[in-house]
């Protein structure tokens, strides 16, 4: 039996999040990566989505997440670790969709 839709989704977010901050200059705010999430596949991206992403993330010690007070709440900015650069560039992972070679 294959692995529900659900879980397909949630670990490839949680790769294009590692990607997206490889590429991006190793922090960007939830916002930024909404909208590169979007853009490249993942319109199921709200904003609690990618927080739960990042709080994986930050329990594997992939990312380190800040929470910036805001006047409208916090706002939350993801640090990539060494390790999240690792996965990043193609180490498996638990609960993190691996890289295939060409992409």
């Amino acid at each position: 039996m294959g692995t529900p839709l659900r879980d397909v989704l949630e670990q490839d977010r949680r790769l294009v999040i590692l990607r997206t901050l490889a590429d991006g200059g190793y922090a960007l705010n939830e916002g930024v990566l909404r909208q590169a999430l979007q853009r490249i596949g993942h319109p199921e991206a709200t904003r609690d989505l990618i927080r739960a992403d990042a709080e994986f993330l930050a329990r594997h010690g992939l990312v380190r997440v800040e929470k910036l007070p805001m006047p409208s709440g916090e706002l939350w900015v993801a640090h990539l670790t060494e390790a999240g650069l690792d996965v990043a560039g193609g180490q498996p992972h638990e609960g993190v969709a691996r890289r295939t070679p060409d992409a």
